[in-house]
């Protein structure tokens, strides 16, 4: 004669005919905060540089960054990418870096989006 299988209901504990089923749960990661990078006006800094910035440290074209520096002039600020906060506070630094050493008092901020 086989031995019998063991069944769910032959276990200590268990109340008789139920069945139980194990599931998993993931924790949910959450995708981290966003920051905007902006670009302030001021009355020093030539358009071309500011143009220029655009194109160097954040990839633009030149008829996009072209178009950023206008709303940047025209508005007096504008959002000239949106990063992980590591990726942002780096373009802040490397855009006020250059500037100053070009002589320029152009601004660039770092905001939560």
């Amino acid at each position: 004669m086989s031995p019998r299988p063991v069944l769910m209901s032959d276990r200590k504990g268990a109340p008789e005919g139920e069945t139980g089923v194990v599931t998993k749960t993931r924790p949910k990661t959450q995708r981290p905060p966003l920051y905007k990078v902006l670009l302030l006006n001021d009355d020093y800094t030539p358009m071309e540089f500011v143009v220029h910035v655009l194109e160097r440290f954040f990839g633009m074209s030149h008829a996009h960054a072209f178009e950023l520096m206008l709303t940047v002039h025209k508005k007096g600020v504008a959002v000239v990418g949106v990063f992980s906060f590591e990726v942002a506070e780096t373009k802040v630094a490397q855009v006020m870096d250059f500037a100053r050493r070009h002589q320029h008092p152009l601004q660039c901020t770092m905001e939560k989006e």
